[in-house]
């Protein structure tokens, strides 16, 4: 085999385009898929033994033993595909992908991992072609590397599958509506004459931008000690709660120290005037991080760029855009987000 674990490929990566590209853009025009919401994976299966590989260095082998297993009875043949771990949940007729659980795969404890393996198990979504047998062919161009992968995977079984692709560039257009029901993230154009290029952004990716007005509940220091790290966020339900639903971050140096002084007015404070601190809930991925952060008065609104919701929170750190003084901040709820259409997982899945 041309790659080995030992290699710790990275994956070629994709650069964010505002809208999907025309076909007839790239020279040798452009391929469109759906972009999956799960963990990228590289798999190396030399015929009898099967690791994954993770977008960094780290290997995923151990925590989908399910996977492994069907590796190893499905691939009629040694290779390295490149594709997305993804979970699925729902009832049949309304599946969507579920990042959540799928993030919970991740444990130390062994007795955990084969628990979920059975309760939980994912699925792997292949969509790339690195190596079969001794033969290399990220060298050779997409077309052919996924006229390759096609045939190679012809008549595999659950849960192995193949991504879908068009060259119409008005299907592709319509994915990126339709799919987001079924918790995809967006549309990848990949260009029909590249080579694979292992960390390079020669994909492009489409994801949905929507935005919101939000109340500016906290705020945390940033890790230098100087200045606002991140402002913490939150939305009134029907109900009348205030609920966080995440944080906006990326400021510049001299951005987050005038945060600090612009949000001193607002700070909760004690009898004796201090600031008063909360603590957001910690996670298995918080570990040792300081999660604590400044409370403020539920007063400022501000609007963000978000691309979607899990359950009730912003899928990813959204994009601080403006303030929004003359929104009254109990006037933001939930209502005012847009919710995608549901759309069954298994018309996307092939």
């Amino acid at each position: 085999m041309p790659y080995s674990p030992e290699d710790a490929l990275t994956p070629m990566l994709a650069k964010a385009v505002a809208t999907i590209p025309a076909a007839d853009s790239v020279e040798g025009g452009l391929s469109y898929e759906p972009k999956w919401d799960g963990f990228r994976a590289i798999i190396y299966f030399d015929g009898e033994t099967v690791e994954i590989g993770s977008r960094g260095s780290k290997m995923l082998t151990r925590y989908f033993p399910e996977l492994v297993e069907a590796f190893v009875t499905l691939l009629p043949r040694p290779c390295v595909l490149d594709g997305e771990i993804v979970v699925r949940a729902g009832e049949p007729g309304h599946e969507k992908l579920d990042w959540e659980t799928l993030s919970q795969r991740i444990h130390p404890a062994a007795s955990r991992v084969a628990k979920l393996s059975v309760e939980t198990p994912a699925m792997f979504v292949a969509f790339d072609l690195l190596a079969i047998d001794d033969d290399d062919y990220a060298s050779r161009p997409f077309g052919e590397r996924r006229e390759a992968l096609e045939t190679l995977l012809a008549g595999t079984e659950h849960p192995v599958h193949l991504s879908q692709v068009t060259t119409d560039e008005a299907t592709a257009n319509r994915w990126l509506v339709e799919f987001e029901g079924a918790g995809l993230d967006g549309v990848v154009s990949k260009p029909l004459a590249a080579p694979y290029a292992p960390g390079k952004r020669v994909m492009l990716k489409t994801k949905h931008h929507r935005s919101a007005d939000v109340v500016v509940i906290g705020y945390r220091m940033h890790t230098s000690g100087q200045g606002v790290g991140s402002l913490l966020l939150g939305l009134y339900t029907a109900e009348g709660e205030l609920q966080g639903i995440g944080g906006a971050s990326a400021f510049s140096n001299a951005r987050r120290l005038e945060l600090i002084d612009e949000l001193a007015p607002y700070a909760e404070r004690d009898a004796d005037g201090e600031m008063v601190r909360g603590e957001t809930d910690r996670s298995r991925f918080s570990g040792s991080k300081d999660v604590s952060f400044v409370r403020l008065r539920p007063e400022l609104v501000v609007e963000v760029r978000y691309d979607q919701m899990e359950g009730s929170r912003f899928r990813h750190t959204v994009q601080f855009d403006r303030w929004r003084p003359d929104r009254e901040a109990r006037s933001c709820t939930f209502d005012q987000l847009d919710r995608p259409i549901a759309y069954d997982l298994s018309e996307v899945l092939v």
